[in-house]
């Protein structure tokens, strides 16, 4: 075992999971640094590797325990002192994480991410480590995310506005793991974009677990609708982009927001999840099949370029052939920009899990690849119908060699495909006007 001193202990962190961990990563790597703490590239070879995890759905865990494990195997060969998980599922798993993998020296639920730094410290100042390994309380605060070192590209940073769940969805462990749906202040939302711009930012992806509910819970007066008319106040801030609206929770006066103001893409990302009523009521949504079609027609009515985003899922209990090509037929209908498809996972604790006729996985599957064959149809066909339009594109990425890597307002960050763009040789975070020259798959080539 390596001889450690104080004040030279090394970080290795791996971020896994969506974007609202990505930002608590982001936060707990500011809070590490601070406390003295040095951050490491080389994960293998650090003093304390800290894993920040997702718990959301099966596939999600599988990968957090392969990754914890790996590092508990550092820990044994000598390579590492200390392995940390923290985040869902670190909150989800509570006191049965450190009798699953066996060797963790510390577990760090949501409520105490801020404590990371003192966390860490303790483990090296003779306290026993079982003191760490406590069952996390339920998130019960909107943290502050100021003060972040950012591990996105500077110029397209993500802003939480809101965490937890009110809605009680019977597949879904969100509000098990993150607690109560609880909006963040607007003077603090605003504080933190204010800092974001100045350091860079000239996107802001808006992010939350139903950000269409924001205010909502405080009495905050136009609820997303008017903090979007703040945000679009601040200097150098181009492009506002709000993610995860709940379709129930879509009312007129955001539709009017996002279409009047150039500053708010036209881009709408709205989990449906299914469309036969039946299932839609068993799943405890509380929008309907007719609601829903309404909406997506009023959305294209009002918003002038409308790129339409959205997520399903495939094989819940009981799904009838009949039901599920009333599905299949929707998304033929829809015509999304964009689509995610996952097949249902009866995850533990949730209603879900309990119902009966829970479908083989081979029939799940094969209707998830069904689906994203029809999808997948309907995008190429839009993107080769974009072949000779010009569109502004935000550049991410300049590469030594090869096309740069780019998005227009319709390509989401990390989700959706992107715009190669050749001969490029500026820089990342500058806006250039191209002409789309032809596509591949969900990707568009541009030029200059």
């Amino acid at each position: 075992m390596k001889n450690i001193k104080q004040d030279l202990i090394t970080v290795g962190f791996i971020s896994l999971g969506c974007p609202k961990n990505i930002v608590d990563s982001e936060k707990m790597l500011a809070i590490i640094g601070q406390a003295g703490f040095a951050l490491s590239g080389d994960v293998e070879n650090a003093d304390i590797v800290v894993i920040n995890t997702c718990g959301f759905i099966e596939p999600a865990k599988r990968e957090a325990g392969k990754e914890i494990l790996r590092a508990l195997r550092w820990k044994k060969t000598g390579k590492v002192k200390k392995v940390v998980v923290a985040g869902c599922l670190a909150q989800r798993m509570g006191k049965a994480m450190p009798q699953e993998f066996k060797g963790l020296d510390a577990v760090v639920g949501l409520e105490d991410r801020d404590r990371i730094g003192k966390i860490l410290r303790g483990l090296f100042k003779g306290q026993t480590g079982q003191s760490f390994l406590s069952t996390p309380a339920v998130p019960q605060h909107i943290q502050n995310d100021s003060g972040r070192l950012l591990i996105t590209p500077r110029h397209s940073p993500y802003l939480r506005i809101s965490d937890g769940c009110n809605r009680q969805c019977s597949f879904c462990t969100i509000p098990a793991i993150r607690g109560k749906f609880r909006s963040k202040p607007m003077h603090q939302i605003l504080a933190e974009a204010e800092e974001l711009v100045d350091n860079g930012a000239v996107e802001i992806s808006l992010i939350a677990q139903d950000s269409s509910s924001y205010g909502k819970d405080t009495g905050t007066e136009g609820g997303l609708a008017a903090l979007l008319n703040e945000l679009v106040k601040i200097d150098g801030l181009r492009w506002i982009r709000p993610m995860y609206l709940y379709p129930s929770a879509i009312d007129d006066a955001l539709i009017e927001t996002i279409a009047a103001n150039p500053k708010i893409v036209k881009y709408i990302d709205m989990p449906v999840q299914h469309i036969n009523d039946r299932i839609l009521t068993a799943m405890r949504r509380t929008h309907s099949r007719d609601e829903t079609v309404k909406l997506i027609e009023k959305l294209r009515e009002s918003i002038n370029g409308l790129v339409l985003r959205t997520t399903i899922i495939a094989g819940f209990p009981g799904e009838t052939d009949s039901e599920f090509a009333e599905l299949l037929e929707f998304i033929e209908w829809g015509q999304f920009d964009a689509l995610g498809c996952f097949a249902f996972w009866p995850e533990q604790g949730t209603a879900a899990a309990r119902f009966a006729d829970q479908l083989p996985a081979e029939v799940k599957n094969r209707r998830v690849e069904q689906l994203m064959l029809a999808q997948q149809r309907i995008v190429f066909e839009k993107n080769r119908s974009l072949v000779g339009r010009r569109l502004q594109v935000l550049v991410d990425k300049v590469e030594k060699s090869g096309p740069a890597v780019g998005r227009y307002y319709g390509q989401a960050p990390d989700i959706d495909g992107v715009c190669l763009i050749e001969n490029y040789n500026g820089r990342a975070g500058e806006f250039i006007d191209v002409e789309v020259a032809g596509s591949k798959d969900y990707d568009l080539y541009v030029k200059v």
